[in-house]
């Protein structure tokens, strides 16, 4: 400090305002404090900042927070790990760089990750007990003092919070805050999911309350000023199971041959203010998560299922945006506008489907409706083929269905439809999404966008080896692949048996798309321009643009009086309070339209990076909750056999997905007793030294359900085959190779790593 204050020439005012400069960028990372009192920037020190991904083997991965000129994700083995937990963020210095990447050691935590830790108690005797965590990147177990473990039972699962960090000699200690019950209990999933995840179950009353303060039927005032869309015919479709209708839609043809399609949203910017209770909530929260038998939602129940849930022949406050459409499909115009509507009909994507598929009782049940679904039909085909013509990627690959029994236990698994009616409403969403964004690109005015940067040239280098395997090419230029070049192997492939494989394969080389404060695109979709406008009953950021929107639009009004000769001209209150912040803020706190500036950005980088992270929570806890699932589901199915194909390939065996039931399972290479295989990484396989058996990508085979994990999610199988062959064996009295030890050390490969 002494150093910096005589080199700044500064006087005793500034210096506390340069204390308080170093530390924020201390705990930000952006400077690292050293030895003897000194601070140093990162990149001049080999040092990097990021978060710690663990693997269940012992080692992780700093992934950097910026990036930086040489490597990627630092590999940190199990002895230079300190006392980091997955997920801390930290610094790490690089101590060496290899041909897989840079090495290095954590020589300091800046952020706990992980407050609580759920997992399976255990007890020690007189000295307490200890949580086992449920997530296996968690490599040490939680030490329970005694009386601190709130009754738990040993085997029962609890979510304890962390109230010491280990060290390097001593595992972390802290207290039972949750007994969640057995895992073979049923429902008992589902809580150690929401527990894991930090999923909150209820609404705090002051926030319901709010919400039913706000959750009025939409009256003659709330209309006034709003562009009259009830004279439209308007529907909403969705799925059969539908708590809520965010999204409605219109069409009619013009006398030019072109078609006017409005896309009206439900308003929740009107009902959530910013700074409100239900606003801050909302945003912690971030998206609503999905699970098989339930739903966390956004926004309470009075807002998401009854005010602003578009039902059908009730007035309902809307964002509309209007867009004419030629010929081809293409989007000429686009208007946007504070609108109401009353839907005329509730239709499901199963009725619409029956309609335009000509299915008569349908269609007389929906007469009026007819002619207007049909050219729905018509138009959605021809916006797709032109998004298709434009390079957007599409996969079309089977998810599966859980069905669910009465107690939430799943009874079956089935491939989900995929019907035309689905597209349709998937076109129409898609189309107003980009028209948004690009209406605030163009005005420049800060928002939210939706982007999907184009994937690292490794992981298309690594995508082109595997398909390669399977006879197709993917474009030389790795370093600057096109949507088209993507699009060229999906062609390729169907219909093919290697068809959804490949998918699979290529949507791990993408990288996520995520929410962010610059417009930078979506690579997926091969648009420039994208935001996510359609659904802000469930995802805050759709939220973040709808106000984005109003604002431009009230910004222009003024503007356009001001042009007028009514610059001094006040807005009508109603006006002037659908007016907010896009960031939520402390209540009573409000901004005007002019205030969304540029300026506004850091706010919005900050907002970005929440959203981005509360999104992936909620598709990771949706994933973990259903494969957990289907591995209860395979519990009584022991001994049986199923036809599969082979999706991964490992030094350490295969994993293999059922076709009939979407289950992925673990053939490990020690149940592979019939000769000694060995890794060849290049080709992706396993191959016999002896047999010169060989087990490739792709390849289908017969596997018997050998063991299920409940615990770790896991199902082990057994090749049909290979049980034969040293079943033959044995009776000829030879005994298979045994296999050479493996050598420990870094892993191979880049699977480990974190994406």
């Amino acid at each position: 400090m002494r150093e910096l204050i005589r080199r700044l020439d500064l006087d005793k005012h500034a210096r506390p305002e340069l204390t308080d400069l170093l530390r924020r960028l201390i705990v930000d990372g952006e400077v690292v404090k050293i030895r003897g009192g000194r601070v140093g920037l990162p990149s001049r020190m080999d040092l990097v900042v990021g978060r710690l991904t663990c693997n269940p083997a012992g080692y992780g991965f700093v992934v950097p927070e910026k990036a930086r000129g040489r490597g990627g994700d630092v590999y940190v083995s199990a002895v230079n790990m300190k006392e980091a937990l997955h997920g801390d963020r930290v610094v790490a210095r690089i101590e060496r760089h290899t041909p897989k990447g840079p090495e290095g050691r954590i020589i300091r935590v800046l952020e706990r990750g992980l407050q609580r830790i759920v997992g399976r108690y255990e007890e020690d005797g007189r000295f307490g007990g200890h949580v086992v965590p449920f997530d296996k990147r968690v490599l040490h177990e939680l030490s329970i003092a005694p009386g601190d473990n709130q009754g738990a039972r040993p085997g029962e699962m609890v979510s304890a919070q962390i109230t010491r960090p280990p060290t390097a000699t001593r595992n972390p200690s802290g207290r039972v805050l949750q007994v969640l019950g057995r895992l073979e209990d049923p429902g008992v999933d589902l809580k150690v999911v929401m527990a894991k995840y930090e999923l909150p179950d209820a609404f705090p009353p002051e926030v319901e309350a709010e919400a039913e303060s706000v959750a009025r039927e939409v009256g003659e005032a709330e209309i006034r000023g709003r562009t009259d869309f009830r004279s439209w015919t308007t529907v909403t479709i969705d799925p059969e199971t539908a708590r809520d209708h965010d999204d409605a839609v219109a069409i009619e043809r013009l006398s030019n041959g072109h078609w006017r399609l409005a896309v009206h949203i439900a308003d929740v910017s009107h009902y959530v203010r910013p700074g409100t209770l239900l606003d801050q909530e909302a945003y912690v929260r971030g998206t609503s998560v999905y699970f098989p038998d339930r739903v966390v939602p956004m926004l309470p129940h009075a807002l998401s299922s009854n005010v602003c849930s578009l039902v059908e022949g009730k007035d309902r406050l809307t964002q509309s945006a209007v867009l004419e459409l030629d010929a081809k499909g293409q989007v000429r115009k686009a208007e946007f506008h504070d609108g109401v509507i009353r839907s005329a009909a509730r239709l499901t994507y199963q009725q619409v489907q029956a309609v335009v598929d000509g299915d008569a009782a349908e269609r007389r049940r929906h007469a009026p409706l007819v002619r207007m679904l049909e050219d729905m039909d018509e138009l959605a085909k021809l916006m797709r083929k032109r998004r298709y013509e434009r390079g957007s990627l599409d996969f079309d690959l089977p998810e599966p269905k859980l069905v669910l029994g009465a107690s939430g236990e799943m009874t079956g698994i089935v491939a989900a439809e995929r019907l035309d009616s689905m597209r349709l409403v998937e076109e129409f969403m898609l189309a107003a999404n980009e028209a948004v964004a690009a209406r605030l690109s163009k005005a420049g005015m800060p928002a939210l966008f939706r982007i999907h940067e184009q994937p690292d040239p490794e992981r298309v280098e690594e995508f082109a080896e595997l398909v390669a395997s399977f006879g197709y090419r993917v474009p030389a230029h790795l370093e600057a692949i096109r949507p088209q070049d993507f699009q060229l192997v999906l062609r390729q492939i169907e219909g093919k048996p290697e068809e959804k494989l490949v998918s699979y394969l290529l949507l791990r080389t993408m990288k996520l798309a995520r929410y962010h404060e610059e417009n930078l695109g979506h690579f997926g979709l091969a648009t420039e321009m994208y935001a996510h406008f359609t659904s802000p009953i469930r995802r805050y950021p759709d939220l973040v643009v709808h106000r984005a929107l109003r604002a431009l639009r009230n910004r222009e009004r003024v503007e356009a009086r001001s042009r007028g000769g009514l610059g001094g001209a006040e807005r009508p209150p109603a006006q002037r309070a659908s007016e907010g912040l896009l960031r939520p803020s402390p209540a009573g706190s409000r901004a005007s339209a002019s205030s969304l500036r540029s300026d506004d950005t850091p706010e919005l980088a900050e907002m970005g990076q929440h959203l981005s992270d509360m999104e992936r929570r909620a598709t990771d806890a949706e994933r973990e909750l259903v494969e957990w699932k289907k591995v209860r589901f395979m519990t009584d199915k022991l001994g049986e056999v199923y036809r599969g194909y082979v999706t991964g390939v490992q030094a350490f065996g295969l994993f293999v997905e059922l076709e009939e039931i979407y289950v992925q399972g673990l053939v490990h290479v020690s149940s592979m007793t019939d000769d000694y295989y060995r890794f060849d990484e290049r080709a992706h396989a396993l191959k016999g030294e002896n047999t010169r058996q060989v087990y490739r990508l792709g390849d289908e085979v017969e596997v018997q359900v050998v063991r299920v994990d409940l615990e770790r999610r896991q199902l082990d199988f057994a090749l049909v085959d290979v049980l034969r062959r040293a079943a033959a064996g044995a009776r000829k009295g030879r005994a298979p190779r045994a296999p050479a030890p493996r050598r420990g050390g870094r892993p191979r490969g880049r699977s480990s790593r974190r994406r």
